[in-house]
């Protein structure tokens, strides 16, 4: 699987809010970001950050449109996405620009 790095796609670091494993429930780490470029709010995975393994839309649907995710992994992603995005995108528009705040707000997926 190709890997992708966040400075290949000319992120403001800066912006962004790495969630970790432990934090989220996933097996990867989430970035989420205040709004950058054209499009929508996405959420970028990495098994280690900067290499990302893909990004996924928020809304209106949940979709890969970088890099790939199995099926269980997608499900896992959109599963958490569902519980936290009025979250993601409150900070995707700027209205909680703070990542002690996001991380805080964030709910983990249940252990199952």
């Amino acid at each position: 699987m190709d890997t992708l790095t966040l400075q290949d796609q000319d992120d403001d670091l800066y912006l962004m809010s790495n969630v970790q494993p432990a934090e989220s429930g996933l097996p990867f780490v989430a970035c989420i970001s205040e709004r950058q470029g054209q499009h929508d709010a996405r959420v970028k995975l990495a098994h280690k950050a900067p290499n990302r393994i893909a990004t996924v839309t928020v809304r209106p649907t949940i979709e890969v449109v970088v890099g790939k995710l199995s099926k269980g992994d997608l499900d896992l992603v959109g599963r958490w996405i569902e519980l936290n995005r009025d979250v993601i995108i409150a900070h995707w528009e700027g209205k909680m620009p703070s990542s002690r705040d996001i991380l805080n707000a964030l709910k983990p997926l249940p252990k199952a």
